[in-house]
């Protein structure tokens, strides 16, 4: 181990130092609790089918709206219905979850402050 320990532990200063992180850590965590309240009361939106079937959904992961265009309604063809309807379901979550994690990663710059 190198002379002194850790950088900004122990010698003299220490505590300040450490207080400084810690006030910059419980920053940090109002700035990730505001920006997240902030992503739930957004609405995303994702379609399939070039625009057949669209969803919207809330940044709570809320699903808030479903249309199915009356073309996409085929009785003999349920299944592709029922498929468009999942990817565009999916396609708006994974799109609530890369902004969520873009957001949350300005904020820690890139440090994994494990938000």
């Amino acid at each position: 181990m190198a002379r002194g320990g850790f950088p900004g532990m122990g010698g003299m200063g220490g505590g300040g130092n450490m207080q400084q992180m810690m006030k910059q850590v419980q920053k940090l965590q109002q700035q990730a609790q505001k920006t997240q309240e902030e992503l739930e009361q957004r609405q995303f939106e994702a379609s399939s089918g070039g625009g057949m079937v669209k969803v919207r959904a809330s940044g709570k992961k809320e699903l808030l709206a479903l249309e199915i265009n009356p073309q996409a309604v085929d009785p003999e063809d349920v299944e592709m219905l029922q498929d468009l309807i999942l990817a565009a379901v999916n396609e708006v979550l994974h799109i609530i979850e890369d902004t969520t994690n873009q957001e949350m990663q300005k904020l820690g710059g890139g440090r994994g402050l494990g938000f």
